[in-house]
């Protein structure tokens, strides 16, 4: 909504600041896109993450197939575009980070803060799993693939590499299928475990008597039989402990790989968007050709078509139930990128008069398409392993690391030439997390130069790399034998109910103080014309309800965290919610701090913390004259037009626009 403001400037002394601003701007040195396609690649990149692999099939399974494809695509339109479309609109119109861009409104400086303090902890755990991912691919480069039989150092008595025999039989009482004899379980004896019981001739000549032998098979009966995959993902790849009190010692292979993901991140990264842009046309589209290539050889498998219907067969009544629109609404939520604050940068980078109405639109259908496309893909091979295991789908469907690292190696071991199959979608989950970790990472390197550009932006390069040292090691706790554990608060807790919160102050600050009005004016002279008037609509009233609505349901089922069943110590809860908490406080902190800050009363503090300052506007010098012109042009009133031959893009000594009118 627009504020009324005295204009105190004269024409002589508008000349001479806006000449100043244009001064400064000139020495601006920042990068952009060079090729029309690199911002859409880049954009699909990050927003496809490893949630479309691990979390849209399981959430479809679990809440009715096909039917959730509607509260999934009702939270797109409400929720998904509106704020994809706001985040690119701003970033591209003010070529600025999320931290600098809220020169638009100073006194919410502290939601680009947050945004950028929760993309710096994902960051750190989320390069832990492209390490994971990483040491797979490396041991995917054998002829027999490790976690597909039980003959390595690292597995147990209790492994199994039929996956028939885990999953048909569930936790399965040993007893009923293998012979106890001598204090060691022999799998696939010849000798019936009936007979130990009522064949008085062999339990007692081992020196044994019927009590004994009774005593052994009750303790038998309380061992699971474990899939060699699971062993090799517990038992080897993460050395797993007992619990977030054991935490052990780093894991030197994964150290290894994590050494390498970081790498290849400022690789990727230390030159700026110019590099990123190139690899991106590479990056993007590969994992594509990677799950098109799986698909066309996962449909050609025996029970691929009885997977595909569980997956998309809907279940009506399921949408009866909030818990799956809660679902929805979440997914969409975290696979779009919304408040994340890589969608402001992304956009930084683009040319002032790109179409970003257009590609605003793209993203998000290309991205919860990929989505949709994945769970072909998952579901295709989830079907075939039921087929061999002899059992139903829904006794494979896991989601998030057991689906990636359990679930599917074990079903690519069944495979004719597994190995390629292997490395193939291991190379892809690889290019997928890196994906998202360089849009990530490049938010929170941006924010910074952004925010001391005379300081930073020259040394790009020796900021890359002590950022990337930094991520490395604050993330060495996560590749210890308790290092998941770790992982899982800081996913469960940094990533959740904080987005929100930082989401809906967001989108109330530009629809209600920055004004829906100016932000069409600003959008317009990128474009060329005025969005459909229903955005207003939906940036004011109908998306910050969503938003709402969606951080009550994730605030009521967020549960304390757990891993594996297990839980956590209260320490460990309140090291979580620390961390959730951490990326919210910078907005009423920095709103307080400036409230003392400023002069006069509160209702002039109110007004200046709350218009544009004076370096708010188009980047390049010959976009803020044009920028100028077109405010002139599109004034209707007499007050306006008179405000407009003043310095729109300027301020008085307490710093007020005179384009708040706009």
């Amino acid at each position: 909504m627009g504020k009324d403001v005295d204009s105190v400037s004269t024409k002589s002394s508008c000349s001479s600041s806006t000449n100043s601003v244009s001064e400064n701007l000139k020495h601006d040195d920042r990068d952009g896109w060079k090729g029309r396609m690199d911002f859409i690649l880049t954009c699909i990149g990050y927003a496809v993450g490893l949630g479309n692999i691990w979390r849209f099939p399981y959430l479809c399974y679990k809440s009715g197939g096909g039917a959730f494809f509607i509260p999934y695509f009702t939270f797109l339109l409400l929720c998904g575009f509106p704020l994809f479309f706001m985040e690119t609109s701003y970033g591209q119109f003010s070529s600025l980070s999320p931290i600098a861009v809220w020169r638009m409104i100073p006194l919410f400086k502290g939601v680009g803060v947050g945004m950028v303090i929760v993309s710096g902890i994902v960051c750190v755990y989320y390069n832990v799993i492209v390490a994971w991912t990483l040491y797979y691919l490396f041991m995917s480069f054998r002829a027999v693939l490790p976690w597909s039989h039980c003959d390595n150092s690292w597995n147990t008595e209790n492994c199994v590499s039929d996956v028939g025999e885990v999953h048909a039989a569930g936790k399965t009482n040993l007893a009923s299928n293998s012979t106890v004899f001598n204090g060691t379980s022999m799998f696939n004896s010849s000798v019936a475990p009936s007979s130990i019981l009522f064949n008085a001739t062999v339990a007692p000549s081992a020196g044994y008597n019927i009590s004994m032998v009774g005593e052994i098979l009750k303790n038998a009966t309380k061992v699971e039989k474990v899939s060699a995959s699971e062993e090799f993902w517990e038992n080897h790849v993460l050395e797993l402990s007992d619990g977030i009190e054991d935490v052990g010692t780093i894991r030197w292979q994964l150290l290894l790989c994590l050494v390498l993901a970081w790498v290849t991140v400022f690789l990727c990264l230390f030159k700026g968007v110019n590099v990123l842009g190139k690899v991106m046309h590479f990056a993007a589209p590969f994992p594509y050709l990677v799950l098109l290539v799986l698909l066309i050889r996962g449909v050609t498998l025996p029970g691929a078509l009885n997977g595909i219907k569980f997956y998309i067969v809907p279940k009506w009544e399921k949408l009866l139930d909030y818990q799956v629109w809660g679902d929805a609404a979440l997914q969409i939520f975290y696979s779009v990128g919304m408040a994340w604050g890589g969608i402001i940068t992304m956009a930084s980078y683009n040319r002032f008069h790109n179409n970003i109405y257009r590609d605003a639109m793209l993203v998000p259908i290309i991205n919860c398409g990929t989505s949709i496309f994945a769970g072909f893909v998952i579901f295709s091979v989830l079907g075939f392993m039921a087929e061999a295991a002899n059992t139903t789908v829904d006794k494979v469907v896991s989601q998030g690391p057991g689906l990636t690292f359990v679930a599917y190696p074990e079903a690519v071991a069944k495979l004719p030439i597994s190995p390629l199959w292997a490395v193939l979608f291991f190379l892809m989950l690889f290019t997928i997390g890196l994906d998202s970790q360089f849009g990530m990472f490049e938010t929170c390197l941006s924010a910074f130069m952004d925010e001391y550009p005379e300081l930073l932006r020259k040394r790009r390069v020796l900021v890359s790399a002590v950022a990337c040292f930094i991520e490395f090691l604050i993330g060495l706790p996560c590749i210890t034998n308790g290092g998941i554990y770790v992982l899982q608060i800081m996913d469960w807790y940094c990533a959740s109910f904080s987005l929100m919160l930082i989401s809906l102050t967001e989108c109330l600050a530009i629809a209600w103080i920055y004004g829906t009005d100016r932000f069409y004016k600003d959008i317009e002279v990128m474009i060329g014309y005025k969005p459909h008037k229903i955005w207003k609509y939906m940036w004011k009233f109908v998306t910050p309800l969503v938003i709402l609505f969606i951080w009550l349901f994730s605030v009521i089922t967020l549960g304390p965290v757990t891993y594996d069943g297990k839980s956590y110590p209260k320490w460990a809860i309140v090291f979580g919610w620390s961390l959730g908490v951490a990326s919210m406080l910078p907005i009423p902190i920095i709103v307080i701090y400036k409230f003392l800050k400023e002069e006069g009363t509160f209702e002039e503090r109110w007004q200046v913390l709350t218009t544009p300052a004076k370096t708010w506007g188009p980047r390049k010098p010959a976009d803020r004259e044009k920028y100028v012109q077109f405010l002139k042009q599109s004034s209707t009133s007499i007050e306006e037009d008179q405000d407009m031959e003043k310095c729109p893009l300027n301020s008085n000594e307490n710093e007020k626009s005179l384009l708040s009118k706009v």
